[in-house]
């Protein structure tokens, strides 16, 4: 046996040897995991409006509308897809980079079929808008990306909350899905329980109060910052 051949094969032992030990969620193509399993590009840079960002859109998006619970959530997960962080959508859903017309994860939002349409009745389809979300990220290559787009100076109930609410929370608390009875898109509701402290107690996981995003990470401490001003300066309609 020649030298070239027994590397090439104590090369093939190694590398089955490795795949077999493997347990790390598996990588997609041109991304390097960090120690949370997601790659995140950006994140401290201005956004650009001409950009959509996984993590400051579309993730939100699909949290509040398609990983409710016995929907897509990590419990759930509805027909083995998950929609919950950025590795689970890209390995469970068709999501093809640049081709969002080839993309289930577009395609379920414009089915007319009411057995096919995503997120199904009764819950509320996504507007025009926030499927145009959805649509550019994928055109734009379907990346992990973020930007810093927060700001704490100037908090307005219009130009800072409704965005969050919009966001994180509508999904999940409207009038044709009213999780725990609330509705979220009327200000007298958001008001209510901010000013009664079950806002702050669940957007910052406390004891005896439920977490929310509910089967997400806690919004970030710029977010929360903003929810805190917002209240602190009467919780008002502005």
């Amino acid at each position: 046996m020649n030298k070239l051949t027994l590397f090439a094969g104590i090369a093939c032992i190694v590398t089955m040897f490795a795949l077999s030990c493997k347990h790390e969620p598996e990588e997609l193509p041109g991304v390097t995991n960090n120690n949370n399993g997601n790659v995140v590009t950006g994140g401290e840079q201005a956004c650009s409006v001409d950009t959509v960002y996984f993590q400051n859109k579309v993730l939100p998006l699909l949290i509040s509308n398609c990983a409710k619970s016995d929907c897509h959530d990590a419990i759930s997960h509805q027909d083995d897809i998950q929609l919950t962080s950025y590795l689970t959508i890209m390995n469970t859903v068709d999501v093809d980079p640049g081709d969002p017309n080839g993309s289930e994860l577009y395609k379920v939002l414009n089915e007319t079929d009411p057995n096919k349409i995503m997120p199904p009745p009764p819950s509320t389809p996504l507007t025009a808008a926030e499927k145009n979300i959805i649509y550019t990220w994928i055109l734009q290559g379907a990346k992990n990306n973020a930007c810093n787009d927060c700001d704490t100076t100037t908090i307005t109930y219009s130009g800072a909350m409704l965005p969050i609410i919009n966001t994180h929370c509508k999904g999940c608390h409207n009038p044709a899905f009213l999780s725990a009875g609330l509705d979220l898109t009327a200000y007298a509701n958001v008001s209510n329980i901010a000013q009664n402290g079950k806002l702050m107690g669940t957007i910052n996981h406390v004891t005896g109060y439920p977490a929310m995003p509910r089967g997400a990470n806690k919004l970030n401490d710029c977010r929360i910052t903003q929810i805190r001003n917002w209240i602190a300066a009467g919780a008002q309609n502005n």
